[in-house]
């Protein structure tokens, strides 16, 4: 792309504000599923004047904004605004305890933060309240400006210790290959996972100015994304697994409720394979696919579930980068061995991750990185992801991965959650611990009944020793908790 063809963010909001004021591309579902559309006037409008309020607090181009709020439209005006700036975006959940958060402004130094919830001595701070009242702000277009970076990702690795991930992804049109990857023709999308996790920001406001039509859940329930699906006709939707199983879980789904999916992408931590199964049942095999990739983006995997029935249990091949897996020396290893999975960009230009926080690791002498994650390729170059090397449970000196487990139990019926963690132990040194959210409160499986189940499935040693059945799992928005908080916490007070 030449000079001459570069069309920032901003650039494009106003011009498609100025070709269809009236159209409502953006369409906000609140969580007892009133719509709110939003047309292209009203976002151009609100971003301009939010973006001088921000701009009298001092954001300008290469400004870090933190950005703190529940998922809802006021998450979008402003991250169009940071935009306008040529900003960089900094999506923090806005549930967070203050020490959490003072911890990461600490790393990121943003100039301001947007919060209704959180405070900071060095930080100017906007609320919900500030932003609504910008409306007698100058709604002309503000100058044209490139964020070189559109968001930070905040992360704690695996020694718990906060880090940003600086994306390499220029705020322009046509600018993410990925994105790009994925929204190639006409697209309606439901976005699902709240605005500040990498699915939500991913599939929202980028795609909406790349051409696509975004449906925004402010909060996700199983029963309204069905509804939604339906009466939108939405053709794309990326969901996590805890998400995915609760809509399998649905008393009467029918594939004709889902018949206008043309994608529906996984990705995030590893998947049951019945529940891969349920939904090529429920949506046909060239529609249900499979993704693994990183925050740091260092390369793709995907396949359709077409591919399922000849590679159970893998995610797909790389589509922009080649795959190695390594040991704990960096030696490589054979098909079918669990290692370290690396990944090298097939684009040598391609621009790499950074982190704040830590030193970006060196990449191997030939050019390969790795986040941490464990796996194992066949001999057809499929991977098969193991689980996070953090989340690792040695229990007598034996590897169990919670993924493995997890998916032993989310085949049972009467389990609509589950998350499987390693709690310290005197005579196994840790002893694998399930942690169970029964589909009906009022008939929670049996702790042996599932111990049963379970041995019908693991081998010994991967069998959790230890149950505990809760009213729920204490899940983000965005499916994801802490194993080694949960494990460490219950100590020896496991009952089971």
């Amino acid at each position: 792309m030449s000079a001459a063809e570069v069309v920032s963010y901003g650039r494009r909001l106003t011009d498609m504000a100025a070709l269809r004021p009236d159209d409502a591309d953006l369409v906000m579902v609140d969580r007892a599923g009133a719509e709110r559309p939003v047309t292209w006037r009203e976002l151009e409008v609100r971003a301009n004047q939010i973006g001088r309020l921000l701009d009298r607090h001092g954001v300008t181009a290469g400004s870090i904004v933190a950005l703190a709020l529940p998922s809802c439209l006021d998450h979008i005006l402003v991250t169009l605004a940071i935009w306008k700036l040529g900003a960089t975006l900094l999506p923090l959940r806005h549930d967070m305890p203050q020490w959490e958060m003072d911890r990461l402004l600490e790393l990121g130094r943003p100039t301001v933060l947007v919060s209704d919830a959180h405070r900071s001595t060095s930080t100017a701070c906007l609320t919900r309240r500030d932003i609504a009242a910008s409306t007698s702000w100058s709604d002309a277009p503000l100058s044209d400006r490139i964020s070189e970076c559109v968001n930070l990702i905040a992360s704690s690795g695996s020694t718990g210790l906060p880090k940003l991930i600086v994306t390499p992804v220029r705020g322009v049109v046509a600018g993410d290959p990925q994105v790009r990857y994925i929204i190639d023709r006409p697209t309606t999308i439901l976005v699902t996972s709240p605005l500040y996790h990498v699915n939500g920001f991913n599939f929202a406001s980028p795609p909406l100015l790349e051409g696509a039509r975004s449906v925004v859940m402010e909060k996700f329930d199983a029963a309204l994304a069905v509804d939604l699906v339906e009466r939108h006709r939405i053709t794309l939707t990326v969901m996590v697994p805890t998400m995915l199983q609760r809509i399998a879980r649905l008393d009467g789904v029918r594939r004709e409720q889902l018949a206008s999916l043309e994608t529906v992408l996984y990705g995030g931590s590893t998947i049951p394979e019945w529940l891969v199964d349920r939904w090529i049942d429920l949506v046909g095999p060239d529609v249900f696919q499979l993704s693994y990739g990183s925050s740091e983006r260092i390369g793709l995997v995907r396949m359709t579930g077409r591919e399922w029935a000849d590679h159970r249990g893998a995610t797909g091949r790389p589509v922009d980068a080649t795959i190695s897996i390594r040991d704990d020396d960096g030696n490589e290893l054979p098909a079918g061995a669990v290692g370290h999975i690396y990944m090298r960009p097939t684009d040598p230009g391609r621009r790499l991750f950074d982190y704040i926080g830590m030193a970006r690791p060196e990449p191997t002498a030939d050019g390969y990185h790795t986040v941490g994650d464990m796996g194992s390729v066949d001999g057809d170059g499929y991977l098969y992801v193991a689980d996070r090397r953090k989340d690792l449970i040695i229990t007598g000196g034996a590897n169990v991965f919670p993924a493995e487990v997890e998916a032993a139990l989310s085949e049972h019926p009467a389990v609509i959650d589950q998350v499987v963690v390693g709690v310290p132990d005197p005579e196994w040194g840790q002893r694998v611990h399930a942690i169970v959210q029964p589909a009906d409160p009022a008939a929670p499986p049996d702790v042996e009944e599932l111990r049963a189940f379970c041995k019908q499935r693991l081998v010994g040693y991967k069998v959790p020793k230890t149950y505990e059945v809760v009213e729920r799992i204490g899940r983000t928005d965005a499916g994801k908790l802490n194993r080694t908080r949960l494990g460490a916490a219950r100590g020896e007070g496991a009952r089971g």
